[in-house]
């Protein structure tokens, strides 16, 4: 009869989760949680085959974390712009979280499409709420998400590694010339637009 687990894998989830956004993502090491957990590093093998499974429900308890930072903006008007502002609270108030979600490096590039699926349901939920409170069509909704995302990413990573620190105001503000600016250029058909390529200078 196999060994009854000295504590459940939602303890051992919890501590490691605590650990890794107390110190990061490189801290997660069968040593430390054991530490963490008061207790050698064997109790965690008696839940788990592996450090490589504790990480993998770490990555998902900490996406948990960020979706319920993202729900807040449900309660909010602009819905979408607020969704934003969120996700650079996150990165403020759990920079190590926001590094081990949106800062890993891989292996292989990836397309956007790719990124957006493993975003979930918040992403899917913008496009809902970009369609429903703007009229776009899906395409554009997406466009506009994009965008938005890939700028909101940029002012996370400065907010996440302390590179620039900005003011609620200031995060607002910029927020919001960005999202004007492009629902400006969407309902002015942006998208129908022929795509202009630089021609090469010849050399004299």
């Amino acid at each position: 009869m196999p060994p009854k687990p000295k504590f459940t894998r939602e303890e051992i989830v919890a501590a490691a989760l605590a650990l890794v956004s107390e110190r990061g993502p490189e801290a997660l090491t069968s040593r430390e949680l054991g530490a963490r957990l008061g207790s050698s590093a064997r109790p965690i093998f008696t839940v788990f085959k592996n450090m490589e499974e504790v990480q993998q429900e770490v990555h998902r308890a900490a996406m948990d974390r960020f979706e319920q930072y993202a729900e807040k903006a449900n309660h909010y008007t602009p819905a979408f712009k607020q969704f934003g502002m969120q996700m650079i609270l996150f990165a403020i108030e759990e920079p190590k979280l926001f590094q081990l979600l949106f800062m890993s490096e891989n292996e292989t590039a990836r397309s956007f499409e790719d990124l957006f699926q493993e975003l979930g349901g918040s992403a899917r939920w913008c496009i809902g709420v970009i369609q429903r409170d703007y009229g776009f069509t899906e395409q554009e909704a997406m466009v506009l998400f994009r965008q938005l995302w890939i700028f909101t990413y940029g002012v996370s990573t400065i907010s996440a590694t302390r590179a620039c620190q900005f003011t609620e105001e200031e995060l607002m503000e910029l927020l919001g010339q960005e999202f004007i600016a492009m629902t400006m250029f969407l309902k002015s058909g942006g998208l129908k637009l022929p795509i202009v390529h630089p021609v090469p200078r010849e050399e004299n």
